[in-house]
């Protein structure tokens, strides 16, 4: 079982940016990126045209380490306290749950622990000390 804790900078539609600026001022490398117009569409839930160029998920490499971003849809709020998010990844369901059980005791979900596109098993908890978790289960596509 692998088990890896992972920054997660939410941004407010400049991650592509960002990402930029991290590869000249820390050489950072791209591993994954892609908008949300590139992922997989949900006929119930259309996507607004204002989201379509922002960043859904990406993974830079810096150094030994990795850091993921997304951008938020236009609108939703960044806010001090929910830009820095920890994601948890396992590659183990059954730890994920565990993991998630665990984080929500005092704390609040943000996004029940349910099948993905791009994981088995994801959801976002925030914990009891105010922490926002997204438990990511690998074995689709990594994110």
């Amino acid at each position: 079982m692998t088990l890896r804790l992972t920054p997660y900078l939410m941004m407010d539609g400049n991650a592509k940016e960002a990402i930029e600026f991290y590869e000249k001022a820390l050489e950072a490398k791209v591993l994954f990126q892609q908008t949300f117009g590139e992922m997989p569409e949900n006929p119930e839930f259309p996507l607004p045209e204002a989201a379509r160029n922002r960043i859904g998920h990406a993974m830079i490499k810096i150094g030994e380490s990795e850091l993921m971003f997304s951008d938020t849809f236009p609108g939703q709020p960044v806010q001090i306290g929910n830009q820095v998010t920890i994601c948890i990844s396992t590659n183990d369901p059954a730890k994920s749950r565990q993991l998630y059980e665990a984080l929500q005791e005092g704390g609040s979900v943000v996004m029940p622990l349910q099948e993905a596109f791009f994981s088995p098993a994801y959801g976002i908890v925030t914990d009891k000390f105010g922490v926002s978790f997204q438990i990511y289960t690998e074995g689709k596509h990594n994110m």
